[in-house]
């Protein structure tokens, strides 16, 4: 029987195949609210990965992005489905897109995967190793801050606004005597954090049970990854939002400068 760890890394790569398939194609448009919309690549990848996850686990609730909830009330075990974080990116053909599957059990997020379509990676976890994917093999994730890259969300909304605003930290001289910033507006950043690839990522929101952040958010802690809300509490017991830090120097640094 297929663990859940490869059914998620199973479900995002057949979600990511669709991604990458109708890349650059004519694609319908459906609105969702002012400023919000989806794409047939969004659906489409959403089906196939449910069918994926529907097959192995008939017992299990869902959760898409576009579909919403299905299964049973009441179930322990709901999976977290965004078929393409990006949608706006990948509307114009820009590649920064991840495709997103993670699995809630009880309270806490059990294993997770996070798909580039475009580079062919897979970064997972199975609630203790975090690893990187590419063709068969798995290799370890190992955070660093040595790029000084932090990627900070420019997205809507802002609940935590005015004390605190994304931009102001970007404009503030303490964040550009440090870091050097990043806004790709998809939640791959938090998996290249995982990866080493970014010294931090920065968002407000709430974030429990998030199709788009779950799975991010899972691949940090369990890489070994500084991870809380933007007051420093355990995630989802605060203020929201995330910081999300490769170690803890730069994640004082990065408290320091929101708390002003």
């Amino acid at each position: 029987m297929i663990t859940d760890a490869e059914l998620a890394v199973r479900a995002a790569r057949a979600g990511a195949s669709v991604v990458r398939d109708l890349y650059g194609t004519s694609l319908a448009r459906f609105e969702k609210s002012a400023g919000d919309f989806a794409t047939t690549a969004d659906v489409e990848a959403e089906k196939v990965i449910l069918d994926v996850i529907r097959a192995a686990r008939p017992a299990d609730a869902v959760t898409g992005e576009e579909s919403g909830r299905t299964g049973a009330a009441g179930i322990d075990r709901m999976w977290l489905v965004d078929p393409l974080c990006g949608t706006l990116n990948y509307a114009v053909r820009n590649m920064l897109v991840a495709v997103n599957v993670a699995l809630r059990t009880g309270n806490g997020v059990t294993v997770a995967a996070t798909a580039d379509p475009f580079a062919g990676e897979v970064f997972w976890t199975d609630g203790e190793r975090a690893c990187l994917r590419e063709g068969d093999g798995d290799v370890d994730l190992t955070p660093s801050p040595e790029s000084r890259l932090v990627d900070v969300n420019l997205d809507l909304p802002f609940p935590n606004a005015p004390g605190f605003r994304a931009a102001h930290l970007l404009a503030g001289p303490a964040f550009a005597e440090r870091f050097r910033p990043r806004v790709v507006s998809t939640t791959l950043a938090l998996a290249w954090v995982a990866a080493g690839r970014r010294a931090a990522y920065v968002t407000d929101g709430h974030l429990r049970d998030s199709v788009h952040f779950s799975s991010g958010i899972a691949l940090c802690q369990a890489a070994g990854c500084v991870v809380t809300d933007l007051r420093g509490r355990p995630p989802h017991t605060g203020a929201g939002g995330l910081v999300a830090a490769a170690d803890q120097e730069t994640h004082a640094a990065l408290l320091t400068m929101i708390g002003r």
